[in-house]
């Protein structure tokens, strides 16, 4: 079971897990990803060469195209990023973005008077970089800490190696203000949100402080106990409120019920409150940092 010791005595949730992590130095040591998503609307019709579907296409490729050059404009002009070739690195992995489509906002057929029959589509996109050109800006000691560069969050524990009877810390840090979500995997795949949970609801934190977990208002510690073996923890950022995943309340944590394949397009589903980005919609930061961790018998 998740062996989760209550500040007021033992509770015994009836969940298989064990909780432990590996220390994490720094992002570069484990899955880390970075994105922006915004929205953006594209137009197209259909002339005497397309069809239908056709223009649909076209209207679908110049919306996505409009939200990559959303996102890179927010990327080097809102993050103040003012060395040469951070900016650079910036510049050369928006140019190589991929677009994801989270949701379609709208879509329409209208009558144009010069042009005929058109369609516009409007759509809510995660604009992913270039992963190694990222790489390369993620590593960069100046960047980590940096409230003017992208969102990074960093994620570690207070052991290298946990077991059987141990109790461990989790911390994050970010390096500007950012809205953010803990959830843990076990071996046995059961997962539990353990920040925010019931008793410490905050999923708002300050950029430049460590956050502990468990901590505060926390009504539980983690204590490690079997079955033992491969689990991950993972943490989801943003700049903006992120989207709801389904949970129920149990002991001091929540236990998630969305499916594992399903928890980082959920997440991605954030409100957008970011840097406006125009009539089309606003602009935000996304993170998600993940470690994969292990744990053994005390023997």
């Amino acid at each position: 079971m998740l062996s989760i010791k209550s500040k007021r005595g033992k509770m015994n949730v009836a969940r298989i897990a064990t909780l432990v992590f590996v220390f994490i130095i720094s992002s570069s040591d484990v899955f880390a990803s970075q994105s922006t998503i915004t929205e953006a609307a594209g137009y197209a019709c259909m002339g005497e060469d397309r069809s239908r579907r056709q223009t649909e296409l076209a209207a679908l490729k110049a919306a996505k195209r409009k939200a990559i050059e959303f996102a890179s404009t927010y990327m080097t002009s809102e993050t103040y990023v003012k060395d040469f070739a951070l900016e650079k690195d910036l510049v050369s992995a928006y140019a190589n973005a991929t677009v994801k489509i989270i949701k379609e906002l709208e879509k329409s057929w209208y009558k144009d008077v010069n042009a005929g029959d058109c369609f516009r589509v409007k759509i809510k996109v995660e604009v992913i970089p270039d992963k190694k050109a990222m790489e390369k800006v993620s590593k960069r000691k100046d960047v980590v800490d940096n409230p003017s560069a992208p969102l990074h969050v960093r994620l570690w524990a207070d052991k290298k190696e946990y077991k059987s009877g141990d109790r461990m810390k989790i911390y994050i840090k970010g390096n500007k203000p950012f809205y953010a979500c803990v959830i843990y995997k076990d071996a046995a795949g059961e997962m539990v949100q353990i920040l925010p949970n019931p008793y410490r609801n905050e999923n708002y934190f300050q950029g430049g402080t460590i956050y502990e977990i468990p901590s505060g208002n926390d009504r539980f510690d983690l204590e490690i106990r079997p079955p033992f073996g491969e689990e991950n923890i993972t943490v989801y950022a943003s700049t903006s409120p992120l989207g709801k995943i389904d949970l129920y309340s149990q002991g001091g944590v929540y236990f998630v019920k969305t499916k594992a394949n399903d928890i980082g397009a959920r997440t991605r589903g954030i409100t957008l409150t970011g840097k406006s980005t125009g009539k089309s919609g606003y602009t935000s930061e996304f993170y998600e940092n993940k470690a994969g961790v292990k744990t053994r018998s005390a023997k």
